[in-house]
């Protein structure tokens, strides 16, 4: 597994943050304050802190913790979701962003307790042969730091049961990207069961678009947007 070069601990980046999240809730994929977003950083990570307005955030409110270990007593609290944050900043050095929210289709499956099988050639823009589902665990417990760890070992998003969904990303823009991605394939994996049921891309399919990516669009840019 490769690691991915830390984001700077800049206005720059804290603002991107902050931007993500107010898109998420423009986009309508997530609702009020209660998604989240960190970024790794050299020595660190960055994450939103707990309870504010999307609308109220500034730079100087988002939060720094470690790598591993508490978060600092003094100042702001970091979001209630921090542990698993940082779980995934160990687990994942490739991916140097983790973004959750509540996207309502989304949401509905992981209600249901379903993963989303290859139903759409975009489940490999996820790393695998579909997106996974994680076990319940309340939120920011260590049970659920540990169910995401083992789920996202090997993928780039995943649902949580009754709870919602979170992505990596290589960049604050390409998180945004895969968990509107991940919304739309929940969306159309809802829909194929209205007048059917959805034909499924058996795994050797699947691994053709794996390999198809990483030659797809411009060079030396994005290879995985349409």
């Amino acid at each position: 597994m490769t690691r991915a070069s830390p984001l700077p601990d800049t206005t720059a980046t804290r603002q991107a943050l902050i931007e993500a999240c107010l898109w998420m809730n423009d986009r309508h994929l997530n609702q009020g304050k209660s998604g989240n977003i960190s970024a790794r950083l050299d020595g660190g990570i960055l994450i939103t802190p707990s309870g504010v307005r999307y609308e109220d955030l500034t730079p100087d409110a988002m939060v720094t913790i470690p790598l591993s270990g508490l978060p600092p007593c003094a100042g702001p609290k970091p979001s209630s979701e921090w542990p698993f944050h940082q779980g995934m900043h160990q687990a994942r050095p490739d991916m140097p962003v983790v973004l959750h929210a509540h996207p309502p289709y989304c949401s509905v499956l992981a209600v249901q307790r379903r993963s989303i099988p290859a139903c759409h050639y975009m489940i490999a823009a996820f790393g695998g042969h579909d997106v996974p589902l994680a076990d319940y665990a309340l939120f920011g417990s260590p049970a659920l730091c540990a169910n995401m760890a083992q789920i996202m070992a090997d993928r780039h998003g995943c649902l949580m049961a009754n709870h919602g969904a979170t992505v990596l990303g290589e960049t604050i823009d390409k998180a945004c990207w895969r968990l509107e991605e991940l919304e739309t394939l929940a969306r159309t994996y809802l829909y194929s069961s209205i007048g059917g049921e959805a034909h499924i891309l058996t795994d050797a399919e699947i691994a053709e678009v794996m390999v198809a990516f990483q030659s797809y669009g411009p060079r030396n840019t994005d290879n995985t947007r349409e």
